[in-house]
């Protein structure tokens, strides 16, 4: 009776070890020691607000997101491009292409998530109508966004443009000034900090929020949704198929970013997904 007993309680102590085995199987958290870790560059409105989105995402995934705010429009490239960091999120398709190109750098794209319309503000007039001749006006100093600028000058009908000139214009492509309006060229990041002094300043979104200004309401003329100028995950050409880069895509292009950009900026910034 009691070899019995033994044999029991054996067989017992069996079935339950094989049952906590298969409990088991079940995922467990990432250690410490089995995360991944990547540094992403951005500027700090919208796009780092975007990234801190996603990194409770990246987490579960394993992932160590490391934002890095950045507020100039060169270095966050070249920084990619030297390795220091493993990827960027601040610039649209056309900046990056001109960029590379004039720069020589291996550079891409994998994720394409919002468009920031670029607006005209002004603290000096309430309606593009009210205009005066020799009025100054800023506009972004790099080539990509002054030509974009000087194209929504166009729109709103402030200039004219040399036919094709497009978003590629420069200062000497424009035909027509009626109002004898004198451009000048500032860094991006100054445009806002500068409207006191301008009568209008061509503005992108992401400076245009940080100084607390509302596009869809403080804009006296505005980019249509329709802009191709779309805003993206930069990487370098090779990294695309790392798991890191492509969950990071995943979680960037996800319905929780989605739901976040609609709720946050109210139409000022458009998913692009």
């Amino acid at each position: 009776m009691k070899k019995f007993t033994l044999l029991v309680m054996i067989a017992l102590l069996a079935f339950s070890t094989f049952i906590a085995g298969c409990g088991s199987k079940s995922t467990p958290a990432p250690s410490a020691a089995d995360k991944k870790t990547i540094k992403v560059g951005a500027t700090a409105v919208p796009h780092a607000e975007i990234l801190n989105v996603v990194k409770p995402l990246l987490e579960k995934e394993g992932i160590n997101l490391v934002i890095v705010e950045m507020s100039d429009y060169v270095r966050p490239n070249m920084a990619v491009a030297e390795k220091e960091l493993d990827a960027n999120f601040f610039q649209h398709i056309p900046y990056l292409t001109k960029f590379s190109a004039e720069r020589n750098l291996d550079l891409t794209y994998t994720a394409a998530v919002h468009i920031e319309p670029m607006g005209i503000y002004s603290k000096k007039v309430k309606n593009l109508n009210d205009l005066q001749t020799g009025a100054a006006i800023g506009i972004p100093n790099d080539p990509t966004n002054g030509g974009r600028a000087l194209a929504l000058l166009a729109k709103a009908g402030i200039i004219k443009l040399k036919d094709g000139a497009g978003v590629t214009a420069t200062i000497s492509d424009i035909t027509d000034n009626p109002k004898n309006v004198k451009i000048r060229e500032l860094e991006a990041a100054q445009l806002p900090r500068s409207l006191d002094d301008l009568t209008l300043a061509v503005i992108n979104t992401n400076y245009a929020l940080e100084a607390k200004l509302v596009p869809s309401k403080d804009a006296l003329f505005i980019e249509q949704k329709d802009s191709p100028y779309v805003n993206i995950l930069t990487v370098r050409k090779g990294d695309e198929n790392r798991p890191e880069i492509q969950k990071l895509t995943k979680a960037l292009t996800s319905e929780e970013v989605k739901q976040f950009i609609n709720e946050k900026y109210q139409g000022a910034i458009v998913p692009a997904f």
